[in-house]
């Protein structure tokens, strides 16, 4: 009965060796490191490097942090860096926590976003406090892109995201518009664009994500025009 015992338990910890590595799904998106270069109405002001890491207990972070090189944003020596700590809910990331931070020279302005899971609400802070319930699947909109290139690589070609603003839950709603050969400083990619299509501030991205993990390329309009260009990535 003892020797029957040390099989079962030997053949236990085979097991485990053997396929607990298969029973861990791996990420929608793997981590990268990405370097961009901002520009502004077409001209370079600045660069951009956004990191996906994995870290304790399932979560995620995702950093951008930001430098002005050039005009107005160089001779204030403007600086923004951003923090997102989430899960993988399926195929989507789901918040915990939110971190911007924003220094120049002039000023500096910190935003943030909490999402208690155990009471079910969300806290934002930034110009005033606010908090309201949450729902399953809801995230900040730093971690948008992300969202998209999950569900690319899965197949999907519309969104409806859940995103925390400042005082409620908005849906935002994004489409894929089909492939395009984009140019940026990194290559030339076959990529797929996709916009918001809901009438929010313009957004429009572009991904590959057979190829890579990091978007290609960034247009956002509306309260501050920018955009942001793939100069080179690697995997973590």
């Amino acid at each position: 009965m003892r020797r029957h015992r040390l099989f079962r338990s030997f053949f236990a910890v085979v097991l485990t060796i053997a396929f607990g590595s298969a029973i861990a799904a791996a990420p929608p998106v793997p981590a990268f490191t990405a370097h961009y270069r901002v520009l502004q109405n077409g001209s370079p002001i600045g660069k951009a490097t956004l990191t996906l890491a994995q870290g304790a207990d399932d979560t995620w972070t995702f950093t951008t942090q930001s430098q002005g090189t050039a005009g107005l944003a160089s001779l204030l020596a403007a600086g923004t860096r951003e923090v997102s700590t989430f899960r993988w809910v399926g195929d989507a990331p789901q918040g915990i926590s939110y971190d911007y931070t924003m220094k120049s020279a002039l000023k500096q302005n910190h935003r943030s976003v909490r999402f208690d899971w155990t009471n079910h609400t969300v806290e934002v802070n930034g110009n005033g406090s606010s908090h309201f319930a949450t729902q399953p699947g809801v995230l900040e909109r730093h971690t948008v892109p992300l969202a998209l290139a999950a569900g690319l690589a899965a197949g999907k070609t519309t969104f409806a995201l859940p995103v925390a603003v400042r005082d409620r839950i908005e849906i935002q709603h994004y489409g894929a518009q089909g492939s395009q050969k984009v140019s940026v400083p990194a290559g030339t990619f076959d990529a797929t664009r996709v916009r918001r299509t809901d009438g929010g501030d313009g957004f429009e991205a572009w991904f590959a994500p057979a190829k890579l993990p990091a978007p290609i390329k960034i247009d956002q309009r509306g309260k501050n025009d920018f955009s942001l260009e793939l100069q080179s990535w690697s995997k973590e």
